[in-house]
């Protein structure tokens, strides 16, 4: 099912300011909160929808690159990696927001849960030559991650009782007050390590170095940064894992240069191909293509392939091939090829406006600057 326009969810315009984002966002979440709407899975799925679009649209770089990339541009999905979103990271990020409407920390804090904590986020760069954004590419990066150590034992925690969170009453001029934060002894997890093995962290975690598959989409752009979900660092105590980062550099190509979705070429011929025309063989992104150079053709001219240039990581077409030509001046020329230059010089070949009797002199020098 094709994702909705994250304005369009919010009920935004894109020009909307960020407090207008925030309120329209307060407004749906409060709306279709689970505490409200319970066992109601529809309303769930709105909920974690108007999140996924908040996340994007309340931060200056991310929202620019989704104005600019669309869904794509957040890693095919959207917000949280572009991999959807689940109530921790809702509650985590954007409890605060609902104003206590529902509780501690506007979720499952209220209910008296654990907090699961989530792991860091992982950055990597990944090189791309062109042909592996014209078409794809599936990377297998190595990373040294937090993974959970294995033989681990937990047990409740002794200081909140499992339940991860720890109440206090202070009294006050208008009364006793009670307060309630996440445990300082298992921060908020509710665990706490019973038995391990040697190199393991306090939070259950050790470090190990893994290989991760990932699927690169075509037509990706240089600076782009693609969110693999779940493939961070895992979360302490069993927590959930964060994300994987991939920024993507290209790698500069032996014939082309990139603008945007098009790409460019530099033909070189000389002025004897230029004048009476020829047919060349060019190479592609994808392989070769053959050309015609019209007789006359002046350096400057730029000739369009379309179609033959890098497809929309939107998937919105594909870009062209610009051929630049460039009529080359050869050095060096020999006795007789000087002689040739200097009749058709005086015969007023290099005139603006030549007489039409070149063509005669064009033929021999073609033979003549097609091996120089």
């Amino acid at each position: 099912m094709a994702k909705r326009d994250y304005y369009e969810v919010l009920g935004v315009s894109k020009s909307a300011s960020k407090d207008e984002i925030k309120k329209a966002y307060r407004k749906l979440a409060i709306k279709y909160h689970p505490d409200k709407n319970p066992g109601d899975h529809e309303a769930e799925d709105k909920f974690k929808e108007a999140a996924e679009a908040y996340e994007v649209l309340s931060n200056d770089e991310k929202k620019a690159k989704y104005d600019r990339f669309g869904h794509a541009g957040m890693g095919g999905a959207g917000g949280f990696g572009g991999q959807g979103m689940n109530m921790e990271d809702i509650f985590e990020h954007f409890g605060d927001i609902f104003g206590g409407a529902f509780g501690f920390g506007g979720g499952g804090g209220g209910r008296g849960e654990p907090r699961m904590r989530r792991g860091s986020n992982l950055r990597v760069r990944v090189k791309l030559t062109l042909e592996e954004i014209a078409n794809g590419a599936e990377k297998k990066i190595k990373v040294n991650k937090l993974v959970q150590a294995e033989g681990v034992e937990y047990a409740t925690c002794s200081t909140c009782g499992g339940s991860g969170r720890v109440t206090r009453v202070t009294q006050t001029f208008l009364g006793q007050m009670q307060t309630a934060s996440a445990c300082p002894n298992c921060q908020g997890t509710g665990k706490q390590i019973k038995s391990s093995k040697a190199g393991v962290l306090p939070d259950g975690l050790e470090r190990k170095e893994v290989i991760i598959p990932i699927e690169i989409p075509a037509g990706v752009e240089e600076g782009m940064q693609l969110s693999v979900r779940g493939k961070g660092n895992d979360g302490p105590m069993g927590g959930p894992a964060g994300d994987l980062l991939v920024l993507i550099e290209e790698v500069p190509h032996e014939h082309f240069s990139r603008d945007g979705n098009n790409l460019h070429y530099d033909l070189y011929l000389n002025f004897a191909d230029a004048a009476l025309g020829e047919s060349y063989e060019i190479p592609t992104i994808s392989g070769k293509a053959k050309i015609k150079i019209a007789a006359g053709t002046h350096s400057g001219k730029i000739l369009r392939l379309k179609g033959k240039g890098l497809p929309s990581v939107n998937g919105y077409g594909t870009g062209d091939l610009l051929v630049h030509v460039n009529v080359w001046t050869p050095q060096d020329l020999s006795s007789e090829e000087k002689k040739m230059l200097e009749q058709l010089k005086t015969s007023g070949n290099f005139r603006p406006n030549p007489t039409g009797n070149e063509k005669g002199f064009f033929s021999k020098m073609k033979e003549f600057f097609s091996h120089s």
